[in-house]
């Protein structure tokens, strides 16, 4: 299988809803390193697993929909505890329509599968994968 990763980052606000969250459950921030790796099994026909280009572009555009956001105030969050493994799942799904939209070029409708990973620091970070 080969793969691709590029990077991008958001800055978001919000809190949790019950104990297990303790202190989180009060309005706080969040500075995520965002990590979208994209994987096939073979490579198009310019031997690439996706243009890097339209996939920083596209990761961009994604993450500039989240960031500087308290997503409390965001309507198709409402009532939804915005876990970093949740808003990872958010990510990898919008990263899919684009692929399937053709955002991502022809050659990355060969991609079998996203994983998106939010860091949330040097010692912890979550992750989603799914299919394509």
């Amino acid at each position: 299988m080969f793969s691709v990763t590029v990077r991008d980052h958001i800055m978001i606000a919000h809190s949790f809803r019950g104990e297990v969250f303790g202190p989180a459950q009060r309005l706080h921030g969040a500075t995520f390193l965002v990590d979208a790796t994209f994987r096939r099994e073979q490579l198009d026909d310019d031997n690439i697993v996706v243009d890097i280009g339209l996939a920083t572009q596209e990761l961009g555009s994604v993450a500039a929909e989240l960031n500087y956001q308290n997503l409390d105030d965001v309507p198709e969050f409402a009532g939804i505890n915005t876990s970093t493994e949740f808003l990872a799942k958010v990510i990898a799904d919008r990263l899919a329509e684009a692929i399937h939209k053709g955002a991502l070029g022809e050659g990355a409708k060969g991609i079998a599968g996203i994983s998106v990973t939010l860091h949330e620091s040097h010692v912890a970070w979550a992750s989603y994968e799914r299919a394509l």
